[in-house]
């Protein structure tokens, strides 16, 4: 296939690597540059003009207002596309979202996949992502050769977009609220006189883990907070998950104070840090001293 690539982040660049060691011929675009050159590097294009319509677009941007812009704005890569070419659409959006733009796809004679991702850097770079579609037997069938170059498990959710979307927000529902849990517990094993690497050690290998504990708690353990995954992404994902049960009459509790605590930790400084830095806003919170936090 030839794909417009959009996105080329922590995940979206092993994604796009991964289209090209598969053989599709990939054109990225990303606002930082040296993200383009390293596709490029791996064998793949910068996006130009006047180029041959492209089979494919993969949307791999933040939320549902770049999704929007990157598609359907005035430069949108949505006119790049052959008659029949198929969007797949990454971004951790609201189901409604995710059918809107389906029907404005389909108003250009254009398939559109609701495709939300998981799995992180590694696992995208490795083609293993996990990715939770929905759409036309036609959207799938356009963009199954891409699918199975960037993802191990390809979970078919629906006919239509939507649920893709609806069960991503089942997943970050899930992934947030043990990532703030992590947070709580590293804080409150602190209090306790045992250090993260202690609890990070014990606790993997009990009942309490969890794949989020496991993954993030070595960052507290090694006061690394590069971000992989900053504290205000949850400000988004949570927020669309209590968005969506708030039009369902659904309460979620647990998911509303994860987003507080994620929230208040934003306020404090903390945003744009990796979300394991969750565990120094309790840690602060409460008096206690952290790994490089002194």
């Amino acid at each position: 296939m030839l794909i417009d690539f959009v996105g080329l982040g922590s995940m979206g660049l092993g994604m796009a690597v991964s289209l090209v060691k598969a053989g599709h011929t990939v054109r990225g675009f990303d606002p930082a540059s040296p993200r383009v050159e390293m596709l490029v590097e791996a064998g793949g294009a910068e996006f130009g003009d006047a180029l041959p319509q492209a089979d494919g677009v993969v949307s791999a941007v933040l939320n549902a207002d770049q999704t929007r812009t990157v598609l359907f704005g005035e430069q949108g890569v949505a006119k790049r596309l052959r008659s029949g070419g198929v969007i797949i659409s990454c971004a951790t959006v609201s189901p409604a979202f995710a059918a809107e733009m389906e029907a404005q796809a389909a108003d250009m004679d254009l398939l559109y996949l609701d495709a939300p991702i998981s799995g992180g850097a590694i696992k995208a770079a490795a083609g293993q992502l996990s990715i939770m579609a929905a759409g036309s037997a036609d959207a799938f069938a356009t963009a199954d050769p891409a699918l199975e170059a960037m993802a191990e498990t390809v979970h078919r959710l629906g006919d239509h977009a939507g649920p893709g979307s609806a069960m991503k927000a089942v997943n970050q529902l899930l992934a947030g609220v043990h990532i703030a849990a992590m947070g709580e517990a590293m804080a409150f094993g602190a209090s306790q006189g045992l250090t993260p690497a202690q609890v990070l050690k014990v606790v993997s290998v009990s009942a309490g883990t969890s794949w989020m504990f496991e993954n993030r708690g070595p960052h507290v353990v090694d006061a690394d907070y590069t971000p992989k995954s900053k504290v205000d992404i949850w400000l988004k994902d949570l927020g669309i998950v209590t968005d969506i049960a708030a039009s369902s009459n659904l309460p979620v509790p647990i998911s509303s104070n994860a987003l507080a605590q994620f929230r208040a930790a934003s306020e404090a400084g903390l945003g744009n840090e990796d979300d394991a830095a969750i565990a120094k806003y309790f840690a602060r919170a409460g008096g206690v001293t952290l790994p490089g936090d002194n």
